[in-house]
């Protein structure tokens, strides 16, 4: 390392603080956080891209530094779907610093990547108070039966209003309207739990009819309607 003639005619001073970095919660632990090996933790990050066309959802189970699972949702834009799946296979076994300083194909990703950064380093992390963090495979529990993300799709029109197209109970194949033709409950389908029913051999018709569910007054309907065709 090279000094400058200024700095090398300085007197020296003694250092007197000496208490390092404060500490941060890790799994149940706090830690003074110095390596990225120090850091350890599950969460997740949101992230944009530019346009704003679309949005990825980034979450990781991070072990002494090592990203040791990756959970990549993403929504709004087709071509992002591709750069998730690019992006699966770059993250896991780098550690945080190499996977933020990685190019993750989209802005999206590259964003979410970035806050879950912040998030994880300053030790607000959803596993901060859980001793020993939770086993890698946790990331799946997010997606539930079927291993689908949880996605919110709705349509509106001021000539037309509102229409229920897929919530957190599946697909949307019927609406309930009331006597004042106001949505009072709907028809879904579970689209996961349906196809590893079909994978199993039951067939099409009967894992349609198992995976089935109504919500709210559908049974009080004075009508229905299909969401994507009335």
């Amino acid at each position: 390392m090279e000094y400058s003639p200024e700095v090398k005619e300085m007197y020296c001073v003694a250092k007197g603080a000496k208490n390092g970095p404060a500490p941060i919660p890790e799994e149940g632990r706090w830690v003074q956080a110095k390596e990225i090996k120090d850091i350890s933790g599950l969460t997740h990050g949101v992230g944009w891209c530019a346009p704003q066309q679309g949005a990825c959802k980034l979450t990781l189970n991070i072990k002494d530094g090592i990203i040791e699972e990756a959970l990549i949702e993403t929504v709004g834009c087709t071509g992002m779907t591709h750069s998730a799946a690019m992006a699966a296979e770059i993250l896991s076994g780098k550690t945080i610093l190499e996977a933020l300083n990685s190019d993750l194909v989209c802005d999206a990703i590259n964003v979410a990547m970035r806050e879950i950064f912040l998030q994880i380093v300053y030790g607000r992390s959803q596993t901060a108070f859980s001793e020993g963090g939770l086993p890698v495979g946790a990331g799946l529990e997010d997606l539930g039966k079927g291993k689908r993300s949880v996605t919110a799709t709705m349509y509106s029109t001021k000539k037309k209003g509102p229409r229920y197209l897929e919530m957190a109970e599946g697909y949307v194949t019927k609406l309930a309207l009331d006597k004042n033709d106001e949505i009072i409950g709907y028809e879904f389908v579970r689209l996961g739990p349906m196809m590893e029913l079909i994978n199993g051999g039951t067939s099409a018709e009967e894992a349609l009819k198992q995976c089935t569910g109504t919500y709210g007054q559908f049974a009080s309907a004075v009508k229905t309607i299909d969401p994507r065709k009335e």
